[in-house]
């Protein structure tokens, strides 16, 4: 799995923070390992400008339940994906199903991605 870094707590790094967020969201335990993505999210028109690092994590415990929602309502559906499933999913960012299953390739950088609704 390929995730991205959750909201900052200070005095932690990028890794304890999206290990404290995956199980906060989704009571997951997960270990972390090393980024696979950087993306640039953008709203042409606008000032808003997103930087997003993803990395690579592995379930270590836990199982998410079949009626699990957001907390914050963010997410409004989810799936756990084969290699094979995710190539014929519409997912964000772009680049994402081509880095998440490749682990010996270098940090992919995916700059200035339009952000949709």
């Amino acid at each position: 799995m390929c995730a991205p870094g959750g909201g900052a707590e200070p005095h932690q790094s990028l890794p304890e923070n999206l290990i404290r967020e995956v199980f906060e969201e989704t009571g997951l335990t997960v270990a972390v390992g090393a980024p696979c993505l950087v993306n640039e999210f953008h709203k042409p028109g606008s000032e808003f400008h997103q930087v997003d690092i993803y990395f690579r994590c592995s379930i270590v415990e836990g199982e998410t339940a079949a009626d699990w929602q957001d907390p914050e309502g963010v997410v409004n559906r989810h799936i756990w994906a084969t290699q094979s499933q995710m190539a014929d999913l519409h997912v964000k960012p772009d680049s994402l199903a081509q880095v998440a299953w490749n682990p010996e390739a270098a940090i992919s950088y995916d700059p200035l991605e339009p952000l949709v609704k």
